[in-house]
């Protein structure tokens, strides 16, 4: 893999003369594309705005945020619900200006969420290393946007960049953003444990995390609704295979080439395809245990190598990157937004040194794009059985199966090599990419 991964550099090498790489290293110039990016998402959704509609899992979100404002019913607090609570914050928030703007106002704390990633990645255009993942990450916005601008998903993503990069010099309001976007949606936990495994703000972050995780029980606990506090982990615990999950590609073969008893139905109560077939169910009861023993072997793998003496900061992106992508492929529903889990950890790994992240940095650009060719681009062909949508979704699965390993062998690596117990100067910015006389921002370690 290195040897391709070598042949892509050097093609982008060429593409990218010493005169363009000084222009994208610009803050003007990164602002220009950031906006517009943004003022072309806004040209795509502007149908829907002027007419007071929504897309996406928009539809869902209004008509919770309704139910409270005008039924006095709220997710998660009169009713079980299948997000955590903090995942009421943005729904609600989003119908401040009615349900008309509900579609506008979502779309803008999009654009502010990624306004603050790409801030943070260069520190406000005055960290030099910040500008590849900045343009990285923009790049992953536009390929995953059908998504990004229509899920919880797309708010998460980008506060748990800010919450990684803040990790060294601001460890008290990291572990608030870390918490508060695991409260919104459950996938930050995995970052969360990697750095209680592999941070020095260990402490900090189980000191921070229980006190905001006190108060959201507290506050929901006067409102009434304590007994729904944990609703969400047990109403994901019955689902069947979805479609697009790594593990339901073999049922999926079999429904193409038309095996009895195999096939791909609708879930009208959850509005998602899933699998019927063979095997199907036993395999879906036997995944959330998989899952957690696959999250079990990364911790210990996690430790040995923290006992090894290695950079904290490398330790805690590998490990991160593990856990959840192990999240993802171990995982039997498989939504195409889960892709947005990953884009994080790859984004703040970018910080600490392009040449170790860019195997997983170009894997997730390939990932990203056959993600959207397969939700929405070729989604109903794909239900229909058509053999070159099924051929794309494999291709995905495979290559988030080759992330997972890579992250893996990583963690591997370091155990089996020793590292510097010296400390080390590292964190999210790595001083010899940092100008000469730029200030210092990120330097330190997790």
């Amino acid at each position: 893999m290195s040897q391709l991964v070598d042949r892509i550099d050097t093609r982008v090498a060429r593409f990218l003369t010493p005169e363009r790489r000084l222009r994208l290293q610009r803050p003007r110039t990164l602002i220009l594309a950031f906006l517009a990016l943004h003022v072309v998402f806004f040209t795509a959704l502007a149908p829907m705005m002027l007419t007071g509609q929504v897309l996406g899992d928009l539809p869902l979100y209004r008509r919770w945020a309704e139910l409270g404002f005008d039924h006095g019913v709220w997710q998660g607090i009169d009713t079980e619900w299948v997000y955590p609570i903090g995942a009421l914050g943005p729904v609600v928030l989003a119908n401040i200006g009615g349900p008309y703007l509900y579609q506008f106002m979502w779309f803008l704390m999009t654009v502010l969420m990624n306004a603050a990633a790409v801030a943070a990645l260069t520190n406000f255009g005055r960290r030099r290393s910040g500008y590849k993942a900045a343009w990285w990450f923009l790049a992953v916005s536009f390929l995953l946007s059908p998504v990004g601008l229509l899920r919880l998903e797309g708010l998460t993503a980008p506060l748990v960049i800010v919450g990684l990069v803040l990790l060294a010099r601001q460890p008290v309001v990291a572990a608030v953003l870390l918490t508060v976007a695991t409260w919104i949606k459950v996938w930050p936990a995995a970052v969360v444990l990697a750095v209680v495994v592999a941070s020095r703000r260990r402490v900090t972050m189980v000191l921070t995390g229980a006190a905001v995780t006190a108060a959201i029980a507290a506050s929901v606990w006067l409102l009434g609704g304590l007994k729904y506090l944990t609703g969400f982990v047990t109403m994901q615990s019955d689902r069947a295979l979805q479609l697009e999950a790594p593990v339901s590609t073999p049922w999926v073969w079999l429904a193409m080439l038309g095996q009895p008893q195999t096939s791909i139905y609708q879930n009208y109560a959850i509005a998602t395809r899933e699998i019927r077939g063979p095997g199907a169910e036993v395999v879906a009861a036997a995944m959330t245990p998989l899952m957690f023993a696959a999250l079990g072997l990364i911790f210990v793998l996690m430790l040995l190598a923290r006992r090894r003496g290695h950079d904290a900061t490398q330790l805690l992106l590998i490990g991160a990157l593990a856990l959840v992508t192990a999240f993802v492929v171990f995982n039997k529903v498989g939504s195409p937004q889960y892709m947005l889990w990953i884009a994080p950890v790859v984004a703040a790994g970018m910080l600490h040194g392009w040449h170790r992240w860019r195997v997983p940095a170009y894997l997730m650009l390939v990932i990203a794009g056959l993600t959207t060719l397969v939700f929405p681009v070729f989604y109903l062909p794909l239900v229909a059985g058509d053999p070159f949508s099924l051929v794309l979704l494999t291709l995905r699965n495979g290559l988030l199966v080759v992330l997972l390993g890579w992250a893996v062998l990583a963690l591997v690596a370091l155990v089996r090599t020793p590292g510097t117990l010296a400390p080390l100067v590292s964190g999210l910015q790595a001083a010899t990419d940092a100008p000469a006389r730029a200030p210092r921002t990120l330097s330190g370690s997790f």
